[in-house]
């Protein structure tokens, strides 16, 4: 464990790029997303409490619940942070000055250097399947439990809600186009066990994909995201969602043409972390609910 879930909540930033990011697409999910930062605040927020020693029980028993190991839950924070740590040396450092303006896309092309459609194809599975089984540790339930993820899908809501939208949106709609799901699915069956384990978020998470091996692993992927696709699909089209109208919201804070989305979605990989953001927030407000119906 590295730090503490109170210390996680409390150091969520009030700002930037992720923060713009996810603000951005609120035309997709209408006020669901709120960016509620710290512990004391979001347990306030989450119980509408302000007891001062019912909030402090609440907080403690929910520090309980996170520490203790026989729990699933420093396990689905492992896997939100661990999706979501490529290489972030450009948005720590030379966007670290340029928050509150709208960041010219340019000036960083020599930095980003666009993924190919299976690799950008691979890493939005690994995405989805990091979902999944961290919502299996969450609830305590097994983590090959497909059927039980699909069927939360449809009462996801807030936090939860606004990272799969930027799923969709970000790693799917972005770098791989309109026909992202149907593209998805062919790549992924084109992918070997081989190229597979050449990839740098499969070597840091693969002891938690279910597989017994590198080509079991790959099915379990590929079967987690075919299991997914009428959803993305039905938030597509219920939201009319193209990578152009996806664009238009981001260009808020962030300018690039349209020839450029393949660039656009290689400085968002390494300039945001929306699921490590919106995943702490996530277990933050499970385990705060849990706390209360505990104590």
């Amino acid at each position: 464990m590295s730090k503490p879930i109170f210390e996680l909540v409390d150091e969520l930033p009030t700002s930037g790029l992720t923060v713009s990011m996810l603000n951005s697409l609120d035309f997709v999910a209408p006020g669901e997303w709120q960016n509620v930062v710290g512990f004391v605040n979001t347990i306030k927020t989450v119980t509408g409490e302000t007891d001062d020693s019912l909030i402090q029980a609440i907080g403690e028993r929910a520090i309980y619940l996170y520490n203790d190991r026989s729990q699933g839950y420093q396990r689905a924070m492992w896997l939100y942070q661990t999706v979501d740590s490529t290489d972030k040396a450009l948005g720590a450092a030379a966007l670290a000055n340029k928050v509150g303006e709208k960041i010219p896309l340019l000036g960083f092309l020599n930095a980003v250097t666009p993924k190919p459609d299976k690799a950008q194809t691979i890493d939005l599975c690994l995405k989805l399947v990091a979902e999944l089984v961290a919502f299996c540790h969450i609830n305590g339930i097994p983590g090959d439990s497909i059927g039980d993820f699909v069927a939360s899908l449809g009462e996801y809501s807030g936090e939860s809600l606004i990272r799969m939208v930027a799923l969709v949106c970000v790693d799917g709609l972005i770098p791989l186009g309109p026909d992202f799901i149907s593209k998805g699915l062919s790549l992924i069956s084109q992918t070997s066990p081989q190229e597979l384990e050449q990839n740098s978020t499969f070597k840091s998470i693969q002891d938690a994909i279910p597989g017994n091996n590198p080509a079991g692993k790959l099915n379990f992927i590929g079967e987690s995201f075919d299991s997914v696709k009428g959803w993305m699909s039905g938030l597509v089209a219920s939201r009319n969602l193209t990578p152009q109208k996806v664009v238009h919201h981001l260009q808020n804070f962030v300018e690039v043409s349209d020839d450029k989305l393949d660039y656009l979605a290689g400085f968002l990989d390494v300039a945001t972390n929306y699921y490590e953001h919106t995943g702490t927030q996530t277990l933050a407000r499970r385990l705060i609910e849990r706390a209360v119906a505990e104590i």
